[in-house]
């Protein structure tokens, strides 16, 4: 990995780490179908003129239908969702449950090949919700009225990632950006029904609409620019590695902007959720390994 892939790796953990902080910021306002309506028709317009510009093909008469089943179960459901536990749920909490997703894969992948898991796996799988147990278990805002029911949406919304890996996985191959484009416009129509039901709360001020802007521009829009470009630059088993990374800037975002309490049970239970997911995906990113990439 050369050093400017590395850096496009930090930098792609400390955006996704900071959509959980745009939500948690939005979604008390906002509602989480609002809220999640800006976010993916900010992105799908951003996505747009790129397109425009680049002049790269949607391919929407070929790829409709997989594009409404990936912008379903990779942006529509978890965001939703997500959205819903940013109402409760602390920015460093939502970061942790975020990076469980790998997990899910492995399980739904299991499942859906009719394969057993492999011990390592099956360790990684069962440290994961340890981890995740910790953390939840000794955070105050869990005690909240409403916190287990957020909780459970922000495990579903990892689990909905792990879906939507599996399905591409086996899915007719389409090429990234039109991934990315394609998945937000449907995404856009897929919210929209839900407005009338979760009208916003509260009329948001600009500090708010800053943070929504930033939400689907950058953490959507930008994000999936850098997260295909690294794949494409790197393969798809080294961008995954952000999964480490992202629970990093979460808390860290977390703590300086919303003053969140870092407890010895986040570092625990995050340490733990990172090496789950580590075990689960075969990655051991070591001090050699960064060292190694920033230096090549």
């Amino acid at each position: 990995m050369k050093a400017a892939d590395f850096l496009r790796l930090i930098l792609l953990a400390a955006i996704w780490g900071a959509s959980f902080l745009f939500m948690r910021i939005g979604a008390p306002v906002l509602g989480p179908a609002v809220l999640i309506e800006y976010r993916v028709g900010f992105a799908a317009l951003f996505l747009a003129a790129v397109g425009f510009a680049l002049k790269k093909p949607l391919g929407l008469r070929r790829h409709w239908k997989h594009f409404l089943i990936i912008g379903f179960f990779n942006s529509t459901l978890p965001f939703l969702l997500y959205a819903f536990a940013a109402k409760s749920l602390s920015a460093s909490v939502l970061s942790v449950l975020n990076a469980t997703s790998p997990i899910w894969g492995a399980l739904i992948a299991a499942i859906w090949t009719r394969k057993a898991m492999a011990p390592r796996t099956l360790l990684g799988l069962l440290l994961g919700l340890g981890g995740v147990a910790l953390l939840v278990g000794f955070d105050t805002v869990s005690a909240q009225d409403g916190a287990g029911l957020a909780i459970g949406a922000g495990l579903l919304a990892a689990f909905c990632y792990g879906i939507a890996t599996n399905y591409a996985k086996s899915a007719q191959a389409v090429e990234p950006f039109a991934n990315a484009h394609g998945s937000m416009w449907a995404a856009t129509l897929m919210v929209l029904p839900a407005l009338p039901f979760f009208p916003a709360p509260a009329s948001p001020s600009a500090g708010v609409m800053a943070a929504v802007l930033a939400l689907g521009v950058l953490c959507s829009g930008v994000a999936f620019l850098l997260y295909f470009r690294l794949i494409h630059d790197v393969g798809a088993t080294s961008a995954l590695t952000v999964t480490f990374l992202i629970p990093v800037f979460g808390i860290l975002w977390g703590c300086l902007f919303l003053g969140e309490v870092i407890g010895w049970y986040t570092i625990a239970g995050s340490a733990i959720v990172i090496v789950g997911t580590a075990l689960v995906t075969g990655l051991r990113p070591s001090l050699s390994w960064l060292r190694k990439s920033a230096s090549a």
